[in-house]
Order: structure tokens, then sequence, then C-alpha cells
């Protein structure tokens, strides 16, 4: 008797198991969600930005807000909004900080993201601000070349203006947790886009850079703060 109410316990369990699994619907390439970050060519990338905004880091050392303004440099700042809307910026590292000049940021520490993105150049926006402490702007190797990757200067350094280096906001807030961020490496865990060592950045991501700079200062996320 009990053999019989335990097969046919097991029978219906087989039986609604086959109908879930036939009432389910199978998903399809369709239905399955793209993330922004994987697809550079996505609707989401041509959302135009708020004339102003700001934009509140969390890092490793405490938190710091950039202020954006569109009519600074427009191109910029609409790719500077969508990166932190998409969060490309989350668990990256400050890997170029060198003290009283620049600390750069902006390879996403997910290598294939990271390589997906390095040639997503946008291009250039005239400079009507200066690159004075406080104020961000695009790193770039020459004429319509900004990708992703941005540095807050550190100092004054105006002297960048004449480069074509279009600042898009500044720090608003925080700027004392920024001049705290670990400085020691200078341009050995990347350097700048022209230095030539960024390869192992792309090929591998925050497990290069956290095996052989572990005191980089990291970007933990990344958030639009106060639209205006």
């Amino acid at each position: 008797m009990q053999v019989n109410k335990f097969l046919q316990a097991a029978f219906r369990l087989f039986l609604w198991a086959n109908l879930a699994a036939t009432a389910a619907p199978k998903l399809t390439a369709q239905d399955k969600v793209e993330s922004p970050l994987s697809n550079p060519r996505s609707a989401f990338w041509k959302e135009t930005a708020p004339a102003s905004f700001q934009a509140k880091f969390q890092t490793s050392k405490g938190d710091f807000i950039i202020e954006a303004h569109r009519e600074w440099a427009p191109l910029g700042v609409d790719r500077f909004f969508d990166l932190v809307r998409a969060g490309f910026f989350d668990d990256s590292r400050f890997f170029r900080v060198r003290a009283g000049f620049i600390a750069q940021f902006g390879i996403a520490g997910d290598a294939t993201v990271a390589t997906r993105w390095k040639n997503e150049t946008i291009a250039d926006d005239p400079v009507h601000q200066s690159n004075t402490r406080g104020l961000v702007s695009y790193a770039m190797t020459g004429p319509d070349a900004r990708t992703t990757q941005l540095f807050i200067n550190l100092g004054d350094n105006s002297r960048l203006d004449r480069d074509g280096f279009a600042p898009i906001g500044r720090v608003i807030e925080g700027m004392e947790i920024v001049d705290q961020l670990y400085a020691g490496y200078g341009e050995d865990a990347g350097g700048g886009m022209r230095g030539g060592k960024q390869e192992k950045l792309f090929a591998e991501g925050n497990r290069y850079l956290d095996r052989d700079f572990p005191k980089l200062d990291k970007i933990l996320k990344a958030v639009i703060w106060n639209p205006k």
C-alpha cells in the first residue's frame, strides 16, 4: 500500500513538472534584455543629457560629485551622462593618478566591456572652459578621438586648452577626496592613452590591476545624483 502511494505521488510530480515545462514560455533572442554596455549602437546611447546634472561617484576613499554642463561640451556631456546611466564606471579603477596633475579613469573593470568601447569615439567639442583645478575633461590621442576615458585636473592645467581638451564639468563637492586618490604608481598602472601601457587593462580588466597594482583606488558606483 505504501509503495502504491509513493508511486502515485511520484507520478503526480512527474505530470506537474511536464505541465509546467510545457506552459513556461521559451525565451527567444528578442526576449532577452541586452545591456546597453554590450551594444554601443543601442538607442540607449542616443539620449540627450539635461542642460546640467550632477553625477555622484562613490569611491574607496569617499564620495565626490561632478556637475556637468551641456553648453560647455554637448557631445562629451551626452556621452558622460549615458556612461553614468549605464553603470559603465561601476567597479573600475583610477588607473592613472599623478599628484598635482590629473586623476584619470574610464576604462571599464570588465575587460569585455572595456574592449567593446575602446574605439567608440565621439567628435570633438570646442573648448569653452579652461582645464583648471577640479574641472573634468576627456583624455584623447588626437582630433575626434575621445572615447570613455576622463581625467580630473588636480592643478592648473590650462596649457591643455590649446590641445583641444574641452572640460565637460567640475567637481563641486569632495575635491579633498579626489586629492587623496592613490598616486604611488604614477604612469605605471596604464598611463595615458598615448603611453602604450593600456593593453593589459583592456585584455584583463580589474584582474590585472588588482593583481599588479592593488593600491589603486576604486570607483564603487557612479549615479546621476540630481538632474536639473
